[in-house]
Formats: C-alpha cells, sequence, structure tokens
C-alpha cells in the first residue's frame, strides 16, 4: 500500500510540486486547503505524514499541530513544516506546539524525502526487531508497535521524542549530550540547533510526568541529559 502525505496549503502549485517530489519516493499525496479539512483528512486515512505550508500571515499552523498532537488517533504522525527563512519565532511556537520536523524556504527535495525515509525506516527496523522490549524503571518500549506504557498507563509520542526516549533507554544512566541526541534522533542531513533539543526534551519530561513518578531525564549542568530513576537513586 503506497504511504499517504497531506499536504496543508493554499498554494496550488506548491501542492503540484510537493505532489510530484513525494510521487517520486512511491507516496500519495492529499490537499488540505484548510486546517479544518487537514484535521479531518488526517483523522480519517491516518497518513504517514502531515506537511504544512507555514508562510506567514497564512494557514494557522500551529493550531493544526497542537490539535493532531492532542488527538490519541494522530498523536504519532509526522509532522513537517515548511517554514520562511528566519522566521525563528514561528519556528519555536510550532515546536511547543507538537511539530516534529521543520525544512526552511525554499525547499531542498533531498531534504525532505530524507525527513520522511527516516521515518519509514524506523518503522522497518521496529517490525524487524519484533517483540524487543526496552525497560527501565517500571517504563516499558515496544519498538516494534511504537507504543510506550507503564503500568496500565499508554504515553503518546511524537516521532522526535520517540526516537530520543528510545535511545536513554537504550542507554540508562549514560549522560548523552546534546549533539549525541542530534545524531540519535534527526536525520543526518538537517540542522537542528541546541535550543531544539531542548525543546523536544523538556516535551518528553512533560509526557512521562503525566503517568507518574518512576523515570525522569536529568539535565547534567555543562553535559546534557540522562534517563535516571526519578528520585536520583
Amino acid at each position: 500500500m503506497e504511504p499517504v502525505a497531506i499536504i496543508c496549503s493554499q498554494d496550488a502549485e506548491l501542492y503540484m510540486i510537493l505532489e510530484h517530489i513525494l510521487g517520486m519516493d512511491g507516496y500519495k499525496t492529499e490537499l488540505a486547503g484548510n486546517i479544518e479539512e487537514a484535521a479531518e483528512r488526517t483523522r480519517e486515512t491516518l497518513p504517514a505524514a502531515v506537511i504544512l505550508d507555514c508562510r506567514p500571515g497564512g494557514l494557522p499552523a500551529a493550531a493544526l499541530c497542537a490539535r493532531l498532537k492532542q488527538d490519541p488517533i494522530t498523536r504519532a504522525i509526522l509532522l513537517i513544516a515548511l517554514i520562511a527563512p528566519g522566521a525563528e519565532d514561528q519556528h519555536i511556537a510550532l515546536l511547543t506546539a507538537g511539530m516534529d520536523d521543520s525544512l526552511v524556504r525554499p525547499l531542498v527535495p533531498a531534504k525532505l524525502l530524507s525527513s520522511l525515509r527516516s521515518q519509514r525506516i524506523s518503522v522497518a527496523r521496529g517490525n524487524v526487531q519484533g517483540h524487543h522490549v526496552l525497560s527501565f524503571g517500571g517504563l516499558e518500549m515496544h519498538p516494534d508497535s511504537f507504543r510506550v506504557r507503564r503500568g496500565e498507563s499508554e504515553i503518546q509520542l511524537g516521532a522526535i521524542e520517540f526516537r530520543l526516549l528510545r535511545h536513554l533507554l537504550e542507554n540508562p544512566r549514560r549522560v548523552f549530550n546534546r549533539e549525541d541526541l542530534i545524531a540519535a534522533a534527526w536525520p543526518s542531513n538537517i540542522h537542528v540547533d541546541t535550543r531544539t533539543v531542548d525543546v523536544h526534551v523538556s516535551r518528553l519530561r512533560k509526557s512521562l510526568r503525566k503517568v507518574g513518578p518512576g523515570v525522569s531525564i536529568r539535565t547534567v549542568r555543562s553535559a546534557g541529559y540522562m534517563l535516571d530513576y526519578a528520585n536520583g537513586s
């Protein structure tokens, strides 16, 4: 079955360009002209990704990100934003709302395809691993089904947070600097600054706190982050 990418944009020319680029990589594309349509189509089709056209003064993309990430049905879907150069405020707003990846205009097709392929590779690796389970402090991750739980509570994570947590679970109580985490969770050809890493780690922390004590992500001053028991013992 062809993977589906929903493109949320009011620019027909951009949609045609993206349709061609993604079609060469085996994707079927669907156009959504506003956030209501994008949310509805995403819930109905459960696509591999949603690509958001984030033009200044255009669609309220951050609102769509937040809406999709708050819905348990669509929370794990990869969200990619196309943003204007220098739009740092918009970038942080999108990150806070749940966006997984951002690409700065002008669009470089190879970067977009790399971001999408990294998600597909992660799925394939999970399928090969079968029933492999990572656990620490009562937290369990099933890479094959992209599920994380503690006891009876399931934790819904975005693609980047899932890869960050997986790396930390594979190496509990080991300190990783931001460059280590970038290498583990982002495609190699995408520039990611330290502030972006901090935003994603903060979101991951909040998700872990929702299921109660057990494990936490500790900040090690001047060194980085580590997964540890909540009480530090």
